[in-house]
C-alpha cells in the first residue's frame, strides 16, 4: 500500500513538474519571438565609421550643410565647445558658420576614433581626436570630442556633441 501511494506521489510529481517545463518552454519561446532582434554591435560601429568618414569629407569640401547630415535635426541637439552649451541644429549649424567663415578656414578634417561604447542597442558613445589642417597663416587646430549617437529609422545622429 505504501509503495502504491509512493508510485502515485512520485507519477504527480513528474506529471507537474512535466507541464511546468512545458509551460517554461512556452513562455520562452513566447519572449524569443516577440523579443527585438539582437544588436550587431560590429555593423553599429562600422555605420557609425563610415558616417564619420562621410561627415569629415564633407567638412574638408568645405561644405557645412553636407557635415550637419549627420547631426539630430532637432532643437533639441546639444553641442558643448568652448563658448559653453548651444542647443539645436540651427543654432550649431548658424556657429560653426561664424567660426569656420570659408573652406581655407574649414581646411581638411580628420578624425582619430579611441573608443566606441554601446550604452545601449540604439545609443552609442564615440571618443576622439579631431584634427584640421590648415594653411599655414591659419595654422592647424586639434582637439578631442565626445558623442552620443542614436540609432533612427534613418540611421544613426549625432545628438550631442562635446569638441574641445
Amino acid at each position: 500500500m505504501k509503495r502504491n501511494k509512493f508510485i502515485a506521489a512520485l507519477a504527480l510529481g513528474i506529471g507537474l513538474s512535466f507541464t511546468a517545463c512545458q509551460q517554461n518552454e512556452e513562455k520562452q519561446v513566447e519572449l524569443t519571438t516577440n523579443a527585438p532582434a539582437m544588436h550587431d554591435t560590429a555593423a553599429a560601429e562600422a555605420q557609425v565609421r563610415d558616417m564619420l568618414a562621410a561627415q569629415s569629407a564633407c567638412w574638408s569640401q568645405g561644405n557645412l550643410e553636407c557635415f550637419m547630415q549627420d547631426y539630430w535635426k532637432s532643437d533639441s541637439l546639444l553641442f558643448v565647445g568652448k563658448s559653453g552649451l548651444t542647443y539645436g541644429w540651427q543654432k550649431t549649424l548658424d556657429n560653426y558658420r561664424k567660426s569656420y567663415p570659408d573652406p581655407a578656414a574649414m581646411g581638411k578634417l580628420t578624425f582619430d576614433l579611441k573608443e566606441m561604447r554601446h550604452l545601449a542597442a540604439d545609443h552609442m558613445l564615440v571618443v576622439g581626436k579631431w584634427h584640421l589642417q590648415r594653411e599655414a597663416q591659419l595654422g592647424d587646430l586639434q582637439g578631442h570630442f565626445s558623442i552620443i549617437l542614436k540609432r533612427f529609422p534613418e540611421g544613426w545622429k549625432i545628438v550631442a556633441d562635446h569638441s574641445s
